[in-house]
């Protein structure tokens, strides 16, 4: 049976958040580094009514998939729903879709989606370090590009 980790369970809301830094919505306050990310995403609260092919078409908005699978022996968040392990391409198609999916209605279930990077490989994990190391050398590369140009 997969076993349902702490960073799998869904945050309370922040209620003592100043005003000002209070969104349209409350919100959980959850900070995540590159290592917590993931291409994996689990989403859970997904009715336990055949919804499949409408649950990879519903994933397949953010990003091309490389797989997407029920959990079967996954404790459900609540009765009747079910648990989906979602592998995107790239880290960014599972940012948008787990900023999109968390909180959306689906088929009457409220979907909850959260990073499984458990389930990464240490070949995943390494690509995911080297990829961030260059995105921080390029805008470091930019910022000092912008500093040393003249200003009008």
């Amino acid at each position: 049976m997969t076993e349902k980790l702490d960073h799998h369970v869904q945050s309370e809301l922040c209620y003592t958040r100043p005003a000002y830094r209070q969104g349209r919505k409350f919100t959980a306050v959850k900070v995540y580094t590159v290592c917590n990310e993931s291409k994996y995403l689990l989403i859970q609260g997904v009715p336990s009514v055949k919804l499949d092919q409408e649950m990879k078409k519903a994933c397949e908005k953010y990003g091309k998939l490389v797989s997407a699978e029920r959990l079967e022996d996954y404790p459900p968040l609540e009765q009747f729903t079910e648990t989906w392990l979602v592998c995107y391409q790239f880290l960014a198609s599972a940012r948008h879709a787990k900023r999109f999916l968390d909180g959306k209605n689906f088929f009457g279930g409220i979907l909850h989606v959260c990073y499984a990077p458990e389930k990464e490989s240490v070949g995943d994990l390494r690509q995911k370090l080297k990829s961030r190391r260059d995105d921080v050398k390029r805008r470091l590369r930019r910022l000092a590009n912008q500093a040393t140009r003249p200003s009008d």
